[in-house]
């Protein structure tokens, strides 16, 4: 998975950094969307290991040394993932208040079939003291979905 995100760090055409400057932005579908962030997402393999990688674009931004959580909810289903790292930060972009924060998530094969086949109502990212609420989105374009086979 290759996140394209040269446009992050980019001045938009307005001075107001919404969702959808966000989303505009991004060369990718958002996987989460809340209130002041965007969560993308995808996976990717290194050395055998899984690995559920996210990008949060928008006003999270932390330094961390703790590691954080990553958790799917939705009916009959419910899923932790840990961060593969324990320290990690955001960046600040040339947009005013918008930051990106790259989180590596461990996960198991036998997990990625189930997230894939879940109908999700909520994610929930735990970091510090933060914890954000997307909802997931689905795009009206039939694309990709971002954890594939």
């Amino acid at each position: 998975m290759g996140f394209s995100l040269s446009k992050l760090f980019n001045k938009t055409e307005t001075n107001e950094d919404t969702i959808d400057a966000i989303i505009a932005s991004v060369e990718l579908e958002p996987y989460g969307i809340s209130d002041s962030n965007v969560l993308f997402s995808g996976m990717n393999e290194l050395g055998g290991y899984l690995f559920f990688q996210t990008v949060v674009v928008g006003t999270l931004n932390v330094k961390c040394k703790n590691g954080a959580q990553l958790m799917f909810k939705g009916e009959d289903f419910k899923l932790t993932l840990n961060s593969d790292s324990l320290e990690f930060e955001s960046h600040h972009t040339e947009v005013k208040g918008r930051y990106v924060t790259n989180i590596d998530f461990q996960i198991e094969e036998s997990d990625i079939k189930k997230l894939q086949n879940a109908t999700l109502s909520e994610i929930i990212l735990k970091v510090k003291k933060h914890e954000l609420l997307f909802t997931k989105h689905d795009s009206k374009k039939q694309t990709e979905s971002p954890i594939t086979d």
